[in-house]
């Protein structure tokens, strides 16, 4: 019997190596908070993080780059609300910075769960973004050739999830979460609730189980 949740987020993130590429979905809502507080308590160390954002104040993703575990962020805001970790390493030069415009960010990720090597966009055209990578014309207009982006770990926040691992969101909380879990060799996902196989209407599944490894039940959130 296929049954993918396990015990705990402890359990969920044990085996996480350091040096790991890992994506973080979330996007205001969304991201799974449960799941980068184990990856802290884990300890490892020498990550990649790609996140739309570099972490807001003191705690989750922030608090894993002031206890030094990331060595490199790629992100679309890494000067959010409240930056200050972020500020901080990257004034010192202890942490590198590739800055992706979000609509990139996104289709980079599709790419890679995709399996498609990389796409043009004009986005970031002529820009210092555009520095060191292959560019072309197309009908009188230029673009930027964007690789794609794949991770060891993706760590996403759904609504629902079975014990196949297929999964739901509520609104907003979609987000990167979708195409996170398509671009990783090892998808985790916190759901706020845990619902019997065969629930779940077809057309709301947002994330089939074939992009899931492993499930944790974190109950919170309005059922409704």
């Amino acid at each position: 019997m296929i049954d993918k949740f396990v015990s705990s987020v402890t359990e969920a993130v044990a085996d996480v190596r350091d040096g790991s590429t890992v994506m973080i979905g979330g996007f205001g809502v969304g991201q799974p908070v449960h799941l980068i507080d184990a990856l802290i308590e884990q300890g490892a160390t020498g990550l990649t993080i790609v996140a739309n954002n570099a972490g807001i104040g003191r705690a989750g993703l922030a608090r894993l780059l002031e206890l030094r575990r990331v060595r490199k962020v790629v992100c679309s805001f890494p000067r959010t609300a409240d930056p200050v970790v972020f500020d901080e390493l990257y004034k010192k030069g202890e942490i590198e910075l590739e800055l992706v415009p979000q609509g990139t960010l996104a289709e980079r990720i599709r790419a890679g769960g995709a399996g498609v090597a990389g796409f043009y966009t004009a986005t970031a055209y002529g820009t210092k973004l555009a520095e060191g990578k292959e560019t072309c014309e197309f009908e009188g207009r230029h673009y930027v050739f964007e690789r794609a982006l794949h991770a060891d770990v993706a760590l996403i926040e759904a609504w629902q999830g079975d014990r196949w691992g297929n999964l739901t969101y509520k609104e907003a909380g979609r987000n990167f979460n979708p195409v996170m879990a398509t671009a990783a060799k090892l998808t985790i996902a916190q759901v706020q609730h845990k619902v019997d196989l065969g629930s779940l209407e077809p057309n709301a599944i947002a994330t089939p189980s074939i992009f899931v490894n492993r499930v944790v039940h974190i109950p919170y959130g309005d059922p409704k």
